[in-house]
Formats: C-alpha cells, structure tokens, sequence
C-alpha cells in the first residue's frame, strides 16, 4: 500500500492505493469513536465520521465530520436517531460500522444506502474489509 499526503488550508488528505477493481466512485462513511477505531455501539453515537471516497482503485480520505445529529435518546433504535444521521449523511453513498444495530437494518432496508458491517474496529482493517465486499460484489 502507497500511502501519500497533502495539506490543504481545509483538510490533510491521504491517498491510499490498493489493488482494487476500477469501477464507479462511492463515498463511504466510518462511524468513528476515535481517529483509529469505529464506534463499539450504535452508529448514530459516532463521535463523528471520516468520508472516504473510493474510486479507480484508490481510497482518499476527504473528510472529518463531527456527528451533529446525536440525538438524546435512551431507546433502543431511536427511528429520530435514525433520520438524523440519514440527514447529515445524505451525500454519502454507504456507511461502515462495526456491527449492526436496528437503525442500521432500517439504513438498509429503507434508503437507497449501502451499508458495510466490518466486524473489526482497527480503522485499516474496517477499510480492507469494505474493499474486500466492494471487490466481491462485482
């Protein structure tokens, strides 16, 4: 893996060049807990995400964006959680998360989304494993 990056007055960016098919651009979103690890619970409690567009076999990381659509909420699978994070999410194409919760079915289920259960929280293990369902599908 080839890792590169520059600074924009914006944004540092990283580029990430895998052995992945060409194919269409997505944009995936990681629910974060932490710079290197996705959230352990409920996507929609993601301190915030990290936006990566994959296209023509390369992976580049173009944004940090806190989670303001928290929603206080002690029910299991808040359907207001739920339209929340579809809400700050809408210019995304699909959400990465470490294992499923019942918003994320309803991700699934009702909205043109694609959602990716990576079943690891390590950040570059996540992303392999996106690209390995990615790969898989085609």
């Amino acid at each position: 893996m080839v890792v590169s990056a520059k600074r924009s007055p914006e944004k540092l960016i990283y580029k990430f060049v895998l052995g992945m098919p060409n194919g269409d651009d997505m944009r995936v979103a990681f629910g974060m807990e932490n710079e290197n690890y996705l959230k352990d619970g409920h996507y929609g409690d993601s301190k915030f995400f990290l936006i990566y567009e994959i296209d023509d076999g390369k992976i580049t990381l173009i944004e940090r964006r806190e989670n303001s659509a928290q929603v206080n909420s002690e029910k299991h699978g808040d359907v207001d959680k739920f339209r929340a994070v579809i809400s700050q999410l809408q210019d995304v194409d699909a959400f990465a998360a470490y294992r499923m919760g019942p918003n994320f079915v309803r991700i699934r289920d009702n909205t043109d989304k694609k959602v990716f259960f990576t079943r690891a929280r390590d950040l570059k293990t996540a992303i392999n494993r996106v690209l390995e369902e990615i790969k898989a599908s085609e």
